[in-house]
């Protein structure tokens, strides 16, 4: 089953606080997965950021929410328990917690809007949000993300060849490689032996080199240009190599690379547009928002 919305959780939360108990956010967190039938691969999806699993993120959400609501207390830090309100919702037995249902009660319209209102308001859907505040955020810079992929990987199509070799030049040499880009540069785009059109150093000491092939194409690459990298490496006595391309990569050559003895990376056009974002080759940023979070070591008490 998909994991549950942070909406979902809530009334199962409530529930299970029920016994008067104070309970810590893991101890809920395993009780409430028990309670969804969670695999072990859905309890340790992450968020887009990787920062946090997002069962944990939406149980702890849906954890302030209840307390924000004045159904759950603090007993100490990082412990909640119900209240007499809680306790009196239980007894209403309603069939789902919700936004809005939370909206009844003011110091939850207070926490939402830093307005101290009177309550009995619920949004128009009945249902309110079904994400938490780090998913909406995460989601948004996604969408934001993939649409610059897009715009980038046009762009890279829209110019020449031989400005698709620096740009490949400026994103290995972000990324560690190549040495110099002095180096870099004198090293991408002279062999094209055999299907290679490069040779770039793995690290700056030289230690080992990476042999490159860069294809600025529209239509899918499929195997056959794959081995053809593939044997060429070997006529090389090379084990590493890095295909980058502005299209994408047939299954099939896929399956290829992952098959044979020599390390072969497949870059397509959104990775490479991914890496750009990542290394800033071709972005600037606009704007930077930080997410915080209370700093507990700094309110312990000797």
């Amino acid at each position: 089953m998909p994991i549950p919305d942070f909406q979902s959780t809530m009334l199962p939360l409530l529930v299970f606080s029920s016994d008067g108990q104070e309970h810590a956010l893991q101890k809920t967190v395993e009780v409430l997965a028990d309670e969804f039938h969670l695999s072990h691969e859905e309890m340790n999806e992450l968020l887009p950021s990787g920062q946090q699993r997002v069962f944990d993120n939406r149980v702890s959400w849906a954890r302030t929410y209840l307390k924000k609501a004045g159904l759950l207390e603090n007993t100490r830090r990082g412990y909640v328990r119900i209240t007499a309100r809680g306790r009196e919702v239980l007894k209403s037995k309603p069939a789902r917690i919700t936004y809005a249902f939370l909206r009844q009660f003011p110091e939850f319209v207070e926490f939402q809007t830093g307005v101290k209102e009177k309550g009995n308001e619920e949004d128009s859907s009945g249902n309110g949000e079904t994400q938490t505040p780090e998913e909406s955020i995460e989601g948004a810079y996604s969408r934001v993300r993939q649409a610059l992929a897009s715009e980038l990987l046009q762009t890279i199509k829209d110019h020449s060849p031989a400005f698709f070799e620096r740009l490949v030049i400026d994103l290995l040499v972000k990324m560690g490689y190549g040495g110099t880009r002095k180096d870099a540069g004198q090293a991408i785009g002279r062999s094209g032996d055999g299907g290679i059109d490069g040779i770039i150093k793995e690290d700056r000491l030289g230690l080992d080199i990476v042999y490159v092939q860069a294809k600025r194409w529209d239509g899918v690459i499929g195997s056959p240009e794959v081995q053809k990298f593939a044997g060429a490496l070997q006529g090389q006595r090379a084990k590493k190599g890095v295909f980058i391309t502005t299209s994408a990569f047939s299954q099939a050559a896929l399956d290829y690379v992952s098959k044979i003895d020599s390390k072969i990376v497949l870059i397509d056009g959104n990775m490479l547009a991914q890496l750009m974002i990542d290394y800033n080759i071709g972005v600037a940023p606009v704007a930077v928002y930080e997410l915080k979070r209370i700093d507990s070591d700094y309110f312990t008490e000797e």
